[in-house]
């Protein structure tokens, strides 16, 4: 035999081996076996967290684990995070995180548990690793070490009243400029109704702002400097905040998600720039199932760029049960459970769920729900993860770039003002590295 020939063998047989021992780790895996313990969960109020929780008996069910879970709106639990990682303290085991947002700064402070060997070999014979996401799995990875789970796939999109759209004899927008004239129309052709209404809070912004940013032709950096001067990101900037201060509701700058779906449930507003993950709010009563037509962000000079993110769930480096945790973390990101949540309207990072045929049922049942399928489908094939900058401060540069879009809403700066001031601060927090 040659050599080659030998080597190629012993390959072949390493790799056999080893499949046939992730298999055999597989089958014996035991939920029970952290039966007793106690795990604690920091989660954000939101849609992802409210959806899987409500099986939250389940897992204590198949498992023996009690999950005691710690609830607060996303800017208290990121608070209440930072609180517990700077003690090093013990009092967190699992915790939602967005890697899009914090996921550099986090790993930079060593805030993650390394999940790379609990994910391939700590698995029940149906978790499916392979799948999941590549691309979240990839943004959840930060210097060889998988740092979460990946609990959903999620970006902004368009919800608009169709009947008020008939009302006013106005089309769904095929463009930004669109955008902008239909809102003109519906303000023109009925007053009770807040024309449009997207995210003003100044550290919500980004998310809904960098799709239209992207979607215009702009970016956030350019040779290793803030860009939110370039003529591009100036129109992005000038557009985005325009139509909230034009066709907003009042109050605006304190917007954020819990606003928007409030305002748009109740009929308040013909048009609502917002998470896709907000389907299972907005349609909380069915008094919008009816009425209600989605889409993207109507495309820019550079087509249709989407926001495309999700949340993740980590295990805290301080947990001192993370074999506990990582219990938890596996099933409620099996796809199962992700099945389950999909059933209630948040996106599984797991493609092969969108062909489950419980699933499509679900979908076929309700026109919205199929344009819902249908942006989602955009937002996984053509989205971009770059929500702020692509900087270990990321969290920061949210605050300068909410600060110049409220600038221009409040009439507090000119565009060029406002982008001026916003670079310089955000110039120097790339400098910092």
């Amino acid at each position: 035999m040659s050599g080659k020939a030998f080597a190629i063998r012993i390959a072949v047989t390493v790799v056999a081996l080893s499949a046939t021992t992730t298999a055999a780790r597989a089958a014996d895996f035991d939920w029970k076996k952290f039966q007793g313990k106690t795990i604690s969960f920091l989660a954000n109020n939101n849609p992802v967290s409210q959806a899987l929780l409500t099986y939250k008996s389940d897992f204590e069910k198949l498992t023996g684990i009690t999950l005691k879970v710690d609830g607060y709106q996303e800017q208290q639990m990121r608070q209440r995070l930072v609180t517990v990682m700077n003690a090093r303290s013990d009092e967190v085991d699992v915790f939602m995180t967005l890697p899009s947002r914090e996921g550099e700064q986090f790993a930079a402070s060593g805030w993650y548990g390394d999940l790379s060997a609990m994910a391939k070999n700590e698995v029940a014979t149906d978790y499916d690793y392979a799948g999941l996401s590549r691309a979240l799995l990839k943004a959840g990875t930060f210097d060889g070490r998988l740092t979460s789970m990946p609990m959903n796939i999620e970006g902004p999109i368009l919800y608009y009243r169709t009947d008020i759209f008939k009302k006013c004899g106005v089309e769904a927008p095929a463009t930004i400029k669109d955008l902008e004239a239909v809102a003109q129309k519906i303000k023109a052709c009925d007053g009770s109704v807040t024309p449009f209404v997207s995210r003003g809070l100044k550290a919500a912004v980004a998310y809904t702002f960098s799709n239209m940013l992207h979607n215009i032709g702009g970016s956030y950096m350019a040779n290793g400097k803030s860009n939110l001067c370039s003529p591009q990101a100036k129109e992005a900037l000038d557009t985005y905040s325009g139509l909230l201060r034009d066709f907003g509701p009042p109050g605006v700058v304190n917007y954020s998600f819990y606003q928007i779906s409030a305002l748009y449930r109740s009929g308040r507003a013909a048009m609502a720039f917002e998470s896709s993950n907000e389907l299972r709010t907005v349609m909380d009563g069915g008094e919008r199932l009816k009425d209600t037509g989605l889409m993207p962000l109507p495309a820019g000079q550079a087509g249709e760029v989407p926001t495309a993110i999700g949340w993740g769930m980590a295990v805290s480096a301080y947990s001192k049960a993370p074999d506990a945790a990582w219990y938890f973390v596996q099933w409620a990101t099996s796809p199962e459970i992700q099945k389950r949540m999909a059933l209630q309207g948040i996106a599984a990072p797991r493609p092969a769920v969108a062909n489950d045929p419980e699933y499509r049922k679900w979908i076929d049942e309700q026109p919205v729900r199929k344009q819902w399928q249908a942006a989602l489908d955009v937002l996984a094939t053509k989205g971009s993860s770059e929500v702020g900058y692509p900087i270990v401060a990321n969290p920061e540069s949210r605050e300068f770039i909410g600060q110049a879009v409220q600038d221009l809403i409040l009439k507090q700066k000119s565009v060029d003002q406002a982008c001026a001031d916003a670079d310089k601060g955000l110039d120097a927090l790339i400098a910092q590295k």
